[in-house]
């Protein structure tokens, strides 16, 4: 999957710089390729992933996935259903551009879970294909923030149904592409002795 993705970004990469119409055919070549291989590897239809990223023009960058990890008095972690499998995750998802990273948590906490909530500090900085997420046809870095809960209002967003707190120890099944079990016990530590982590 690492191989596919960094052909296609070597591909969008290419097509935006490139004048030269030997070279612009090339980086096409380059790109048909890399979603052919990034069908294969993520099980999807070719043209689907063309799609997906049909608007990625530009030089090409990582993704930013944006969370927000909420605990309560009793140290519960607040936990949002996601709508498209069933499984739950930290409220959050794609950074939205004219936002901070940190209002962008805010929302997706408001939107997702109903929760008001205040940005304590940044707990984490990881790049997703080191931690063990299953394979994406996008590379993703996630930021996640501590966050301080405030008022309960209602879920406005149609991308989560449910809300809850639960003990790390006792996790319902996770949307594991987008948290891990062993990812909300080291927020759960981190929270704790007032460290961060990146890769």
């Amino acid at each position: 999957m690492t191989q596919a993705r960094r052909l296609l970004a070597i591909a969008q990469t290419g097509l935006h710089y490139s004048t030269e119409a030997f070279d612009r055919e090339r980086y096409e070549e380059i790109l048909r390729i890399a979603h052919v291989q990034l069908a294969e590897l993520a099980d999807m239809q070719t043209e689907e992933v063309v799609q997906l990223f049909a608007r990625e023009e530009g030089y090409a960058n990582p993704k930013l996935d944006v969370r927000c990890a909420v605990f309560d008095d009793t140290g519960q972690v607040l936990l949002v259903r996601e709508a498209a499998d069933g499984c739950w995750s930290l409220p959050g998802g794609w950074a939205d551009i004219g936002a901070s990273p940190a209002e962008n948590a805010i929302r997706e906490v408001r939107e997702e879970s109903g929760y008001s909530v205040t940005i304590a500090r940044l707990l984490a900085v990881w790049d997703m294909p080191k931690h063990g997420h299953p394979p994406s046809v996008f590379h993703i870095w996630k930021l996640v923030f501590l966050g301080e809960l405030g008022r309960l209002g209602e879920i406005s967003g149609i991308e989560t149904n449910a809300a809850g707190f639960f003990h790390i120890d006792t996790l319902p099944p996770l949307s594991l592409g987008r948290i891990l079990p062993q990812q909300i016990r080291k927020l759960y530590e981190l929270r704790c002795n007032g460290g961060v982590e990146f890769d």
